[in-house]
């Protein structure tokens, strides 16, 4: 988790600084959900991420070098410099990509799902998926909000795809509030629409949400189909590098903080006499060193060629 934050708020001085170009979308303050998601499931698992996708691309075990080339648009990335901080892909490592629609990768994971539950049942055409694997979708409250979270959730309960969306509800869509974009306040409600079990779980504790995914991950995994966990987390960063957040309170914004997820672990882990100071003191350094590495990396890291500009363009 303090990977993911001093990895995030390097970037924003990066994007400040102009030394990445384009935008960019960070993840910190919500770096529980990611964490605890990922430790609950198993490298061969896989998942599909957001515009917001750094932390969850760190979190499934992805090297720092190669994502912040990638951000630097360098051929050493993950996606050789082609897909950004938006569309990034890592198939070695389960991660079927970041995206830049909102919800765009929930009906990629739904049908990422279905080629697992095909190779399991020995159908033809389906040899390039895990039967044993499940996917995890990420997505926001905002693409909870499209059609195609509607018509993927209502796929997934008819066939009990081998799944679980996980929403990581922050509040806000770009600067929407959720009480101005949904009925409901809580968007895992809508799960009993679609046949399958609805979680609610706090998305600053890592401890519940790796529970609850840990839950839902071996529910699929028996073949009794989806889950949808909606975690409960908040952004500390604006929707994109231009937003100020003018739209929410810094009162609002204090009181999340207090929740912050890496404050929590560190006080629970004091607590249980697993983290000292000296320890803890020895992770900060070694995660400022790690992120320095990979900035190192990728600012001397080659170009990508001007011939290659065509390969790769259809698979």
């Amino acid at each position: 988790m303090l990977l993911i934050r001093r990895f995030e708020e390097r970037l924003d001085a990066l994007f400040a600084s102009g030394a990445i170009k384009g935008t960019s979308h960070l993840y910190a303050g919500q770096e529980a959900v990611a964490v605890g998601v990922c430790a609950a499931i198993r490298p061969e698992d896989y998942v599909t991420s957001t515009h917001r996708g750094h932390g969850h691309l760190l979190a499934k075990g992805a090297d720092p070098r190669y994502v912040m080339a990638e951000l630097f648009g360098k051929a050493t990335g993950y996606s050789k410099g082609r897909g950004g901080s938006q569309h990034t892909a890592c198939l070695a490592i389960g991660f079927l990509g970041s995206n830049g629609v909102t919800g765009g990768g929930i009906p990629i994971a739904t049908g990422a799902a279905l080629a697992i539950q095909m190779t399991k049942q020995g159908q033809a055409g389906s040899n390039r998926a895990n039967p044993e694997a499940v996917v995890v979708c990420f997505f926001g409250e905002g693409g909870a909000s499209t059609g195609m979270f509607h018509e993927s959730l209502n796929m997934a309960g008819i066939w009990k795809l081998p799944i679980v969306y996980v929403c990581e509800n922050n509040l806000y869509a770009m600067s929407v509030p959720l009480h101005e974009e949904s009925a409901i306040p809580d968007i895992a409600r809508r799960a009993e629409s679609y046949g399958m079990p609805g979680v609610i779980v706090d998305g600053c504790d890592y401890f519940a949400v790796r529970e609850a995914t840990a839950a839902a991950a071996e529910r699929a995994r028996r073949g009794e189909g989806p889950t949808l966990l909606e975690a409960k987390t908040y952004r500390y960063f604006g929707h994109s590098k231009s937003d100020k957040c003018e739209y929410r309170s810094r009162e609002e914004e204090q009181e999340w903080r207090k929740r912050d997820p890496i404050l929590l672990m560190e006080s629970r882990l004091k607590q249980e006499g697993m983290l000292t100071e000296s320890a803890q003191q020895a992770i900060e350094s070694a995660v400022e060193s790690e992120v320095e590495e990979a900035v190192a990396f990728a600012r001397t890291s080659p170009e990508p060629s001007p011939d290659s500009v065509l390969d790769e363009v259809f698979a």
